[in-house]
């Protein structure tokens, strides 16, 4: 076939699939209503994952399954706006590592909502102004994001979904490398690039700003200055790419929390997450880890933190694979409570 006859059957192609995607628009606005009328959330966490395992085990190719994600994701997103004018709370601004999470699981037909900090987000999503809120909780390089673990505890606001977004560092600037006197970032993202900058910029003055969004507008206006922060900042604020990927690893993740005032049903794929204190004694820790071992729940983490209430008393947080409705995480969860001063569920949620 000429190139005109290819195009002509392209044509006919995306005739059907905006048709197509129109029916599947029309069938979202009636599951919108019937939600509204029973009072429930719009967003779907344990849908969305069915939605996505489906797409990817029907994908035969030669679309890769990243492409096909990542367009089914807008798909669902443009679906959320039309069963309701979904808002989302995000620690900002805008261009941050938490606003690419928000974008990579809700789309860009969605409300977003840039907050000052993470108590922000937690606030919003409690005073209902918003409907859910994406917060860091851990990167693979520097550890937890111990402010979101605190805020967990006093909080009734569950855990509905995660993701894990890749963070790549960049240095922008409107100036060259050798003329940066300045370099702009959060400390987290500071500790990520260390050994790159004092290769690099071994003289330059490294100065901490709660985001690297916030870096990234200073670096627009001040002369000779840089910033480290994402491509995303760098086309929002017109800076240049100076320098590319210049975080010390290259296995850089952040995982990221979705909170909400509502629970998930189970999905036959799912991870709780719990927070436990003890009484202190010999050997506590490890007959709360008991019940565990005895129903076969594989735990994925284990992270403590200071209570903030008495010295030397701390949180324990735990994750394991199971839902909290799951009869074996039941009897587990039953028996730790009786041998625990304090438990809390902080959600169920798909893997």
């Amino acid at each position: 076939m000429s190139l005109k006859e290819y195009r002509a059957k392209i044509d006919q192609l995306d005739e059907r699939i905006v048709k197509t995607l129109n029916e599947r628009a029309k069938l979202s606005q009636k599951i919108g209503e019937l939600k509204n009328k029973e009072k429930r959330s719009i967003y779907s966490a344990e849908r969305e994952q069915q939605v996505l395992k489906r797409v990817k085990d029907m994908n035969a190719g030669p679309m890769t399954g990243e492409a096909l994600d990542a367009i089914y994701r807008e798909i669902m997103s443009a679906s959320l706006s039309l069963e309701k004018a979904l808002r989302i709370a995000y620690m900002g601004p805008k261009a941050s590592f938490s606003h690419q999470a928000a974008l990579k699981k809700f789309g860009s037909q969605v409300e977003y909502v840039d907050c000052l900090n993470i108590s922000e987000v937690f606030k919003r999503v409690s005073d209902g102004d918003c409907d859910h809120g994406v917060v860091p909780i851990e990167n693979s390089i520097e550890g937890a994001v111990t402010h979101t673990f605190d805020l967990l505890v006093d909080s009734d606001l569950k855990i509905c979904s995660q993701l894990l977004l890749e963070i790549s560092h960049n240095l922008l600037s409107k100036t060259t490398l050798s003329k940066i006197k300045n370099v702009y970032s959060n400390p987290h993202v500071f500790g990520q690039c260390r050994y790159w900058l004092q290769n690099n910029l071994p003289q330059a003055n490294l100065i901490d700003v709660v985001s690297t969004t916030h870096a990234s507008q200073i670096a627009t206006k001040e002369k000779n200055s840089a910033a480290i922060a994402s491509i995303l900042a760098a086309k929002e604020y017109n800076l240049k790419v100076v320098q590319q990927g210049i975080e010390d690893s290259h296995h850089n993740i952040t995982r990221f929390l979705v909170i909400a005032n509502s629970d998930v049903p189970q999905t036959g794929n799912d991870r709780t997450s719990i927070v436990f204190s003890i009484r202190d004694r010999v050997g506590a820790l490890h007959d709360m880890l008991t019940p565990f071992h005895e129903n076969k729940i594989n735990l994925t983490k284990i992270e403590s933190r200071p209570s903030k209430k008495k010295a030397w008393d701390y949180y324990f947080f735990v994750d394991f694979y199971g839902h909290r409705e799951d009869a074996q995480v039941k009897k587990a969860l039953q028996k730790l409570d009786g041998m625990c001063k304090y438990l809390k569920v902080l959600g169920s949620y798909p893997v």
